[in-house]
């Protein structure tokens, strides 16, 4: 229960900082992480004010309400990345994607072509499922 409390209590802390923690470490997956989260913050906002002006008529309500939740979702977002707990997850999967074997272009080439020609060939399989089904169910009578 009491460890509970603090670490609630040090989250809850955490969020209300500037600082970054360890700020030089795991950059790359910080920022996409932090820009995937400010994206999807900014797009809630987008709609919201969409939705907003469609029912009410003060300005101040349509772009006020919307620009104070992206900005506390933008602030939300940056700090939310640097809990330490958090930000050590993406510290370590940053290290592990430079572990990562990555294929060469040509075998990424080979295999997406691989990918794609399945796609096609089972898209016309099922195609052809459903053409079978049509002729025989209007047939029999079932489908006019």
């Amino acid at each position: 229960m009491a460890k509970e409390q603090t670490m609630s209590g040090s989250v809850l802390q955490e969020f209300f900082q500037r600082g970054v923690y360890k700020r030089n470490q795991g950059r790359a997956s910080r920022q996409v992480t932090f820009g995937a989260l400010a994206l999807g913050v900014s797009i809630g906002t987008w709609r919201l004010k969409d939705a907003l002006m469609a029912r009410v008529d003060d300005p101040a309500i349509i772009f006020g309400v919307p620009g104070l939740l992206l900005l506390l979702g933008i602030w939300v977002s940056y700090r939310a990345v640097n809990i330490t707990r958090f930000a050590d997850f993406l510290i370590a999967v940053e290290a592990e994607m430079y572990k990562v074997t990555w294929p060469t272009r040509v075998e990424l080439v080979r295999s997406s072509m691989v990918v794609m020609v399945v796609i096609f060939f089972l898209a016309l399989v099922l195609a052809l499922y459903d053409l079978f089904w049509r002729v025989f169910l209007s047939f029999i009578g079932v489908v006019s």
